[in-house]
């Protein structure tokens, strides 16, 4: 089958199978699926959606962590003696799978989804996406780096200390982390079961919420009435910068960029006492809740362990088993100092929309890691381990850079504020405008991409007189642009913008031969822009004279 004339779909999973090779990162999978069974069924959704059917990720592809239940894949939440194959997907993979994604396999994580560094497992420690000599952060490790090195559109993690906005921030993708409950965690291994949130990375906030979306469908937590949110700008709490404690050279510059940027937007900005936060996030592991590890999988770890403990990450295992023997007297302590703790913390938060911190106070490298498992760990905490404790919902966002290395924030908000804290986390999303001239242009097939990436109409307008417009042979039909120089002439074009990111997610995902380029408009500026080939023209039919593309549509050509 030639190239030219593979669905949109099966062209997109041949590319992410040649990424894996191309990347070489055996470390972030578990388990694959063979490529000849994706392609399969994503001929299957491509036919679907020919045949007039709505699925709305069709085209889209996805990884789990390996503690999520894929049908057909063993689930080893890290530690292959733990395995088991499920008939079913979770819920959660097959909401994705019946919006027409598809899943490509099970990502590494920190054994038993313990730990916030990505070194835990006997699979390998996951490396960062951007710097394989730093962490790429955990527990949800290989998911977040699938979606950074764009071998995936999506991924499901877990959350429970951070482990969904951790690796996002290490390595430069969002992660939403939703209200506890507002997603089933049925098929999941539990961590903490009474804190355990299934998360979602993406490269852009836009594709993240779509895919949280139906993921969130019924049955779920119920989504009570919101209270009423008095008029007025967007109010975001920040922290002192003496409260924030010690952060990497050029966080705290980083952080306050982030809450200028906000002020900026005109958000209202207010600071608060972030101290119950920060004592509570230190209850997560050096207080009794710990003991809840020891609930979800101790008698086996406690098993394996007599049996010679192959497999089984030494750090994990100590937490878990130290777990077994905390008293009973000391968790309802802990649960009455945390309900105070709580209390204090929402009466910090008043009637903000949202708390803006930065994601970790640092980044640190593996071997750091491996000096101190355990006080490395501790400190990634500090800001996202009380989240699920105080039952709230966070959504972490990249913010920049850092000597070379992604920076990011998080905004913490109520429980059910989900849709909020994403509206507000897009004042910190630059947005660049970008040309298109045929399939993407409105009301057209492929315009749905511009759309769900976050792209908002700017305005109609043409090309500089320098363009030729010709009809391919591609599914679905789409033109390509050509500069020509004199012998040009002007071609209808939209202009659209969306987050950088976004634009960077088109340019992973456009099929040959297809290209992005600068496009000079009728007003001689110069934007991102829908380009082809010229090889590709070789056959194809010059539609210049029709001045556009939707103008040779109607001529039924």
């Amino acid at each position: 089958m030639s190239s030219r004339s593979l669905t949109p779909t099966v062209t997109r999973a041949r590319r992410a199978y040649a990424r894996i090779e191309e990347v070489d990162r055996p470390e972030v999978w578990i388990d694959l699926r063979p490529r000849a069974e994706v392609e399969q069924e994503a001929r299957a959704i491509d036919a679907r959606v020919a045949a007039g059917e709505h699925l709305p990720l069709a085209g889209r592809l996805f990884a789990a962590k390996g503690n999520i239940d894929v049908a057909g894949l063993p689930t080893t939440a890290g530690c292959p003696a733990y395995a088991y194959t499920p008939e079913d997907d979770a819920p959660v993979v097959a909401r994705l799978r019946a919006a027409g994604a598809i899943v490509l396999g099970t990502t590494n994580l920190d054994q038993f989804a313990t730990g916030l560094v990505g070194t835990r497992s006997p699979h390998g420690a996951v490396r960062n996406a951007l710097d394989p000599a730093r962490i790429s952060g955990g527990s949800s490790s290989g998911s977040a780096v699938a979606v950074a090195l764009g071998i995936v559109d999506l991924a499901l993690g877990t959350d429970t200390a951070g482990s969904g906005r951790v690796p996002a921030a290490f390595n430069g993708i969002v992660g939403l982390k939703p209200t506890r409950g507002l997603v089933p965690t049925t098929g999941v291994v539990p961590a903490c079961a009474s804190l355990d949130c299934v998360t979602v990375f993406a490269r852009t906030l836009p594709e993240a919420e779509q895919a949280l979306a139906h993921m969130a469908a019924p049955p779920g937590r119920a989504l009570p009435p919101l209270p009423q949110r008095t008029p007025g700008p967007w109010r975001v709490a920040v922290a002192s910068p003496a409260q924030l404690g010690e952060l990497d050279e050029g966080w705290a510059a980083a952080y306050e960029t982030a809450v200028d940027q906000l002020r900026s937007a005109g958000a209202e900005l207010r600071t608060l006492d972030l101290s119950p936060f920060t004592e509570a996030a230190a209850m997560l592991y050096e207080g009794a809740f710990v003991a809840e590890r020891y609930t979800a999988v101790g008698s086996f770890v406690d098993k394996l362990i007599s049996e010679g403990g192959t497999g089984l990450d030494p750090t994990v295992a100590g937490i878990i088993t130290r777990a077994r023997d905390i008293p009973a007297h000391q968790l309802y302590a802990d649960q009455e100092r945390l309900a105070v703790l709580r209390a204090d913390a929402l009466a910090q938060l008043d009637d903000a929309d949202a708390l803006l911190l930065p994601t970790t106070p640092g980044h640190p490298t593996l071997a750091e890691v491996a000096a101190d498992p355990l006080g490395a760990n501790a400190r990634l905490g500090r800001f996202t381990n009380s989240t699920n404790l105080f039952d709230l919902a966070a959504v972490a966002v990249p913010a920049g850079t850092v000597s070379g290395l992604p920076f990011g924030v998080m905004l913490i908000g109520p429980a059910f504020t989900d849709e909020r804290l994403a509206r507000v986390a897009r004042l910190l999303q630059p947005r660049l405008s970008a040309a298109v001239v045929g399939a993407h242009l409105s009301g057209q097939p492929l315009n749905g991409q511009l759309l769900a990436l976050g792209a908002e109409f700017e305005r109609a307008t043409s090309t500089a007189p320098v363009y030729r417009l010709h009809a391919l042979s591609t599914t679905p039909p789409k033109p390509g642009l050509v500069h020509a120089g004199a012998e040009g002439a002007a071609v209808e074009a939209e202009v659209w913008q969306l987050p950088a990111e976004g634009l960077g997610a088109l340019l992973a995902g456009l099929p040959r031969p297809m290209t992005l380029g600068r496009v000079e408009l009728a007003d001689g500026t110069h934007v991102p822009g829908f380009l082809c080939e010229p090889a590709a023209l070789e056959g194809a039919q010059d539609i210049t004279e029709y001045g556009g593309w939707r103008a040779y549509l109607r001529t039924g050509s």
